[in-house]
């Protein structure tokens, strides 16, 4: 306990006063980082249109949107058509099947694909050049067929 003032002085001074702080301090040269950034995606990549990697991507895309529009739905009707609040999830039960279903969605997919599920997602992702146009395009499409197909499934057993 002797040194207690020593030790306070080294930590105080472990950082100089005019070390940038904020965005400032991101903005310096990439050595100083603690990661690597990937590199950007190329705008169209003709060799993953004949990848089996591409294709499960996608259809783990709409497995994930298909399910997650099928449970959330489904939930959201059922309590609408409860006659007694008791009776139901209520309002705090749709809130965990949504949070519930997307961190399973994306827990599962997040290895094949992403774990996008939302085509908004794919489209930021696609504008930051983490992904290429085809893959984006397909990502979309296969989330709309998804999202249609889970909601026509919902329709079909109402």
């Amino acid at each position: 306990m002797e040194n207690k003032d020593e030790d306070v002085t080294i930590g105080a001074n472990k950082y100089k006063e005019n070390q940038p702080i904020g965005t400032a301090a991101q903005a310096q040269d990439n050595e100083a980082k603690d990661y690597k950034e990937a590199p950007s995606a190329p705008l169209f990549e003709h060799g993953e249109l004949s990848s089996w990697s591409f294709y499960r991507a996608g259809i783990a895309e709409f497995v994930a949107t298909f399910l997650f529009l099928y449970i959330t739905v489904l939930t959201v009707i059922g309590v609408n058509k409860s006659n007694n609040k008791c009776s139901s999830v209520g309002v705090q039960g749709i809130a965990w099947s949504f949070g519930g279903m997307i961190f399973a969605l994306v827990y599962c997919t997040a290895g094949i694909s992403g774990g996008h599920i939302n085509p908004a997602v794919t489209f930021g992702l696609f504008l930051a050049r983490k992904l290429s146009l085809s893959r984006a395009v397909f990502y979309i499409i296969m989330q709309c067929l998804g999202a249609i197909c889970g909601a026509a499934v919902v329709k079909g057993f109402q």
